[in-house]
């Protein structure tokens, strides 16, 4: 029996030919948004970045100008740096007196602030003990308190305790002023800390004083140095409190030599003594926050993680 192989059917001419179709992929959604979003921010911060340099080096480059360049050409730059402004400011408008009380009232007053406001905060974050949560809510609303409404009674407070019109006393309101909002830092920040280096200190024998001051002090040290920076610029920066308790011209801080300055020129228009004196009380905030940025920013992202 025979058998005939038929041969193989060629259907390339029946198949259609193939064509690629290139398809153009579209982003995301998300990643659309997420663009969007980012040079929305970007450009949020660029423009919030303008408007706070622009102020801050217009006060500079005015403070080496004449009285008359600054109304004729107040967006120039000056024709040659006039450092005798800041003489007179210094030495005519008692800059110098000013700026001397301020740093030994905030020193002292930060320092105080600290030593007691970490203390406290160690006790209440570490330690469980009848009127724990009371004391740390009586802090907490000595943050909500206006301060306004404290000055007349603390007035007579400080006069009763023959600390008025003295830089002792502006030191004692200042350390009491900012206590509520150290300790409400410090506690968050010491609950975020491990116990168990604290624990095996109390083993070696430490006493809790030699703890807290060896142990748990430096283990503290982004958060002291956050809320430091916070305090030193309130303390820095407060007038209210110095106005009402504070009215010898001896014992002025520099807010006060500021309003002093302005008020003092009348119709003369030291104009350029002003802003002289405005950037002398502007340069050690400004030093500071950029010493310790990198600190600060540590310090409140560490009590995020644990």
């Amino acid at each position: 029996m025979k058998t005939t192989e038929t041969p193989p059917v060629d259907t390339a001419e029946e198949r259609p030919p193939v064509t690629k179709v290139t398809v153009a992929r579209t982003p995301p959604a998300k990643a659309t948004e997420g663009r969007v979003l980012n040079f929305f921010s970007h450009g949020m911060l660029i423009l919030w970045a303008f408007m706070v340099v622009l102020p801050l080096l217009w006060a500079v480059m005015t403070s080496f100008k004449t009285d008359r360049d600054i109304f004729s050409s107040p967006w120039a730059l000056p024709d040659r740096l006039h450092f005798e402004n800041w003489s007179r400011a210094w030495t005519s408008a008692n800059m110098s007196d000013y700026f001397l009380n301020t740093v030994i009232v905030v020193g002292f007053s930060l320092l105080g602030t600290m030593l007691l406001g970490s203390m406290a905060a160690y006790v209440l974050a570490r330690f469980d003990f009848p009127g724990n949560r009371f004391i740390y809510f009586l802090f907490i609303g000595g943050m909500s308190f206006p301060i306004i409404l404290a000055l007349v009674p603390l007035f007579y407070v400080m006069q009763n305790l023959s600390l008025l019109n003295t830089l002792p006393g502006l030191i004692l309101v200042y350390i009491a002023y900012s206590l509520p909002f150290t300790v409400f830092f410090m506690t968050a920040f010491f609950r975020t800390l491990p116990s168990s280096v604290a624990e095996a200190a109390f083993v070696d024998g430490a006493s809790h004083t030699r703890t807290f001051f060896q142990v748990m002090l430096p283990m503290a040290k982004p958060g002291l140095i956050s809320v430091g920076i916070f305090n030193f610029l309130g303390q820095w920066n407060q007038y209210m409190l110095p106005t009402v308790l504070n009215t010898e011209p001896d014992r002025k801080v520099l807010t006060q030599g500021l309003v002093q300055l302005a008020v003092s020129q009348g119709y003369k228009g030291d104009w350029s003594g002003l802003f002289a004196g405005l950037v002398m009380a502007m340069l050690p905030v400004l030093a500071a926050y950029i010493v310790f940025q990198r600190q600060v920013v540590q310090g409140l992202t560490a009590g995020a993680l644990k």
